[in-house]
């Protein structure tokens, strides 16, 4: 046997067979479904969808505020000093690292939903609320609602406590990189080398495929929506594929590149991008109304911060999730299924930095900024609303997000450029996310930090040829895919659990060393 072929075997012995074939199985198995009959997989999804959001949503309410709290306690902890990840100063400069979080966490949503949930709360006031709609007095609780689901809570479950253990076990006790070791505080070995951490690894994994094929489908349907709309393009297929096929194209050649190149450079261009371009909006929009909604919007967020976090409605804890489950329940899930992941890539870019540096920046910086965000694309629409009702009203009618963020940007000075640029701003947000994901995916199937690029190559493909065959079928395709999430949340709630005291565990440990 020559040396090439045995280096060839050495390197496919580090992909884990089993877990690759699982995973990759299931979501072939979905995007099937959906060819052969896509009204009986919708049926299965919305099944799913309400029994997680109606038996679940509770759980996942606590768990989450629960996380952001403990956090906060972490920070103000001896230990909270601690530098984590084996390194005494930081890969990554703040600037470096602080864009490749923002980037990957807030993806393309990020843009769409910063239009269209502000506008959907003001037209339709969240029931704890019950403002009237479209007038003055729904504005603050349009952006108070809107920072709760992108605010603290969100950015904590999406790897504060779960980042410290996986910094603290892979680092310091040599064990995987991989949502398994999340439950190594509860089963042991078990959990390491048992089926308990193929299912643990498995569910995380197609969690996070089905959460980024979602934007990856839905960047197709919006940017060939923008295409039609601002050039004239068929608004068709072959347009949605083109967009698909760019956009798989810049993200997997990012991922092969790895983390200290490809990620790190799209971050960084896609941070200046959206700087330039929220600048703009500040001053060319309604600056006196986007200061004033977020200061008077995040107070309101503050002061009935409790009683959003854990709102039940009318449906009581259980029941009918109704408009529970078809917000705040639905993002919940959305950013549960990302965690364990997501914690392995901040594990991955955090080496060097403390406990306390880690939560500031996710619990903390990470959702302010985000906030305030919201509040520039999505108050300036509330502003054009108020001051032309149907403005944006008129084009977001039948929940259409990329249409309220065009009515939004072709109604600023030079609106034709900047609608532009926000579908660039977009793209490469959810490049930013393909390329992040794909390569946590095959870090996850591999046996160490740095996975064969043959399969980042593959996780990155195969993530488009899902989103395309999905759109084959229409926007439903995706829609269900997107509200499949809310059911792969239920098993990875469960792995997320842990975290809450084995993180301060380590903690107060970190703390009685110093």
């Amino acid at each position: 046997m020559s040396d090439a072929t045995q280096d060839e075997i050495k390197k496919d012995s580090r992909v884990n067979v089993p877990l690759f074939l699982i995973s990759g199985g299931f979501i072939a198995l979905f995007c099937l479904a959906a060819l052969i009959n896509l009204d009986a997989l919708s049926a299965a999804v919305d099944w799913g969808f309400n029994i997680a959001a109606t038996y679940f949503g509770l759980y996942w309410q606590v768990l989450l505020l629960a996380t952001f709290l403990i956090g906060l306690v972490l920070c103000v902890l001896p230990g909270g000093r601690a530098i984590m990840g084996g390194l005494t100063a930081p890969e990554f400069t703040t600037f470096q690292w602080g864009s490749m979080i923002m980037c990957t966490l807030l993806a393309g949503g990020g843009v769409f939903w910063a239009a269209g949930e502000p506008i959907a709360h003001f037209l339709y006031s969240p029931p704890l609320y019950g403002a009237e709609g479209a007038t003055e007095a729904a504005v603050n609780p349009a952006i108070a609602q809107s920072f709760m689901h992108w605010g603290f809570l969100a950015w904590a479950i999406l790897g504060s406590l779960t980042t410290v253990m996986l910094m603290h076990y892979h680092y310091e006790k040599g064990l995987p990189l991989a949502p398994r070791t999340l439950l190594y505080p509860v089963f042991g070995d078990k959990a390491i080398h048992g089926p308990i951490g193929l299912i643990a690894d498995a569910s995380s994994i197609i969690a996070v495929v089905a959460g980024t094929v979602g934007p990856i489908g839905f960047l197709g349907l919006q940017v060939s929506y923008g295409f039609s709309d601002l050039f004239g393009l068929p608004d068709s297929f072959a347009t949605q594929f083109a967009v698909i096929a760019g956009l798989v194209t810049i993200y997997t050649i990012s991922a092969m590149t790895g983390l200290s190149r490809g990620i790190q450079m799209l971050s960084k261009i896609n941070v200046v991008l959206a700087a330039l371009l929220l600048l703009f909006v500040l001053v060319a929009g309604p600056t006196t109304f986007i200061f004033g909604s977020f200061f008077s919007g995040f107070g309101t967020y503050v002061g009935n911060f409790f009683q959003m976090a854990l709102f039940r409605g009318e449906a009581g804890v259980f029941g009918d999730p109704g408009w529970l489950g078809w917000w705040t329940v639905f993002f919940w899930g959305w950013f549960m299924g990302y965690g364990p992941l997501m914690a392995m890539f901040i594990a991955r870019v955090s080496r060097g930095r403390s406990i306390r540096s880690i939560i500031l920046m996710l619990s903390v910086i990470a959702p302010i900024v985000t906030n305030f965000w919201f509040t520039i694309v999505g108050g300036t629409g509330i502003a054009m609303e108020l001051a032309e009702p149907g403005t944006i009203s008129a084009a977001f009618e039948g929940f259409n997000l990329p249409a309220a963020l065009l009515a939004i940007t072709t109604n600023l000075p030079m609106g034709f450029v900047i609608s532009v640029l926000f579908l660039i701003l977009t793209t490469i947000f959810v490049a930013t996310t393909g390329d992040s994901m794909s390569y946590v995916i095959s870090a996850t199937m591999s046996r160490d930090d740095t996975p064969p690029t043959a399969v980042r190559v593959f996780w990155g493909v195969a993530m488009g040829v899902m989103a395309v065959i999905l759109i084959s079928v229409g926007s439903g395709g995706v829609s269900k895919l997107q509200s499949f999430i809310v059911v792969t949340a239920v098993p990875v709630s469960l792995l997320l659990l842990p975290s809450l005291w084995d993180a301060l565990r380590i903690t107060l440990a970190k703390g009685k060393e110093s």
